[in-house]
């Protein structure tokens, strides 16, 4: 197999350099962790996320993204105003390494969540294949919906709704909901 070249734009050829240049950002990581875990797909989406992240930040990071090849965007049919924003393959490939960070600080650190904690916890690489697998099937529910590059590799192709019949995703998804519509009655 050819070797990689360095790309020259960044300050090293270590493959950690690369990886901590294109996600080392927190805004980025939660970018993806709201795809992944919440199935976030707009840019009102992101917005309304726990973090509160700003406007001009959360544009800046879906572009640094997209030049990265992380996610892909493309037109909602029903809004063609409307962008829509999907993991690509090399985006999903991040799922274990965003379980690992998961695991790691919920280990080390007082952390919120324990119950999707616990189910990474319980069976890791189950945990991943339902990701992998909710994200193969939006990618195909999507190519009949979205116009723009939605494609999932052959190796998620797999059947299954595991993640989504997972009560403690689905709970959180709730919760998540509830967080939203407190906070938008305090305002």
């Amino acid at each position: 197999m050819p070797r990689k070249k360095a790309n020259p734009a960044r300050r090293s050829g270590c493959p950690l350099n690369a990886s901590v240049e294109i996600l080392g950002d927190r805004w980025s990581l939660l970018i993806i962790r709201d795809m992944m875990l919440r199935g976030f797909r707009t840019y009102k989406e992101f917005l309304q996320s726990y973090e509160r992240i700003a406007t001009n930040i959360l544009a800046d990071r879906l572009q640094k993204l997209l030049a990265h090849g992380i996610i892909t965007t493309g037109r909602d049919s029903s809004d063609g105003r409307k962008l829509i924003y999907s993991l690509t393959p090399k985006g999903i490939d991040l799922a274990p390494v965003l379980t690992e960070m998961v695991l790691w600080a919920a280990a080390h650190e007082d952390t919120a969540n324990q119950a999707l904690v616990q189910e990474m916890r319980k069976d890791k690489q189950q945990f991943i294949s339902a990701i992998r697998q909710r994200w193969a099937e939006t990618a195909r529910a999507a190519d009949g919906k979205v116009t723009g590059e939605l494609k999932s590799s052959p190796d998620t192709r797999q059947t299954g709704r595991a993640l989504r019949r997972s009560p403690s995703l689905r709970s959180q998804r709730l919760r998540d909901v509830d967080a939203r519509g407190a906070r938008r009655r305090q305002h």
